[in-house]
């Protein structure tokens, strides 16, 4: 049983939205550069901006998100707030300080999902909520809140060519289930995919043999665009 009703729940999201306008349109353009440095064409390596804009949404999600709005009906925000605010510093160490996450565009499944993730996230999630009725304050938005910055995080994961860190996948799931659960507790239909992205990327991660990583660095190096 939640602690708080499902008008209260997007009561949450109006508030939200109208108080820290105009951030959602900084939330897309750092999207959208994130998303354009995967296709480079100089030998610069942008891992460490990608990572930067990644650990940017979970710690805006976190801090104000989570802290200081959704903790008025439901005291467990703070606990998804040190998730959220754990994984974006997490990003910051791993992925801007010690460049242990490598992006780039590669062939096969992984990229074909990772870009399908990418997309639902900044388009068809919100989009979705448009088409079952909710008011477009009352829609979690791309960037700003935990739902869409996972299944993006998830997609930008698939775009590496190497290995992501095992512990940067901890929380993402835990998200994925928590977060996921609004699918069925809530009637938030664009949450449907949330609930399985865990699942989905884990399978994809688990069957994209180590070899496959060494291939795709290999063709990415003889690019003739790097």
């Amino acid at each position: 049983m939640l602690p708080f009703t499902s008008e209260q729940f997007l009561a949450v999201f109006l508030k939200y939205n109208n108080t820290i306008w105009p951030a959602q349109i900084a939330a897309y353009l750092l999207g959208c550069i994130a998303v354009s440095c995967l296709f480079p064409r100089t030998r610069i390596k942008l891992d460490r901006l990608i990572a930067g804009v990644l650990a940017v949404t979970w710690l805006w999600t976190g801090l104000v998100y989570h802290g200081l709005f959704f903790s008025s009906i439901n005291s467990a925000a703070y606990v998804f707030a040190a998730l959220f605010i754990t994984q974006g510093s997490y990003l910051v160490y791993a992925g801007v300080l010690h460049h242990q996450i490598h992006f780039g565009l590669r062939a096969g499944m992984a990229s074909g999902i990772g870009g399908a993730f990418a997309i639902y996230a900044m388009i068809a999630y919100p989009l979705i909520g448009l088409a079952t009725g909710h008011h477009y304050l009352e829609i979690p938005m791309f960037g700003v809140t935990p739902c869409p910055v996972t299944i993006f995080t998830w997609g930008m994961f698939l775009f590496t060519t190497s290995p992501v860190p095992k512990g940067l996948l901890v929380i993402p799931f835990i998200w994925s289930l928590v977060g996921g659960s609004a699918a069925i507790l809530l009637h938030i239909p664009q949450d449907w995919v949330l609930l399985a992205s865990g699942f989905i990327v884990a399978a994809v991660m688990v069957f994209l043999r180590p070899t496959d990583h060494v291939k795709f660095e290999t063709a990415a190096i003889h690019s003739p665009y790097r």
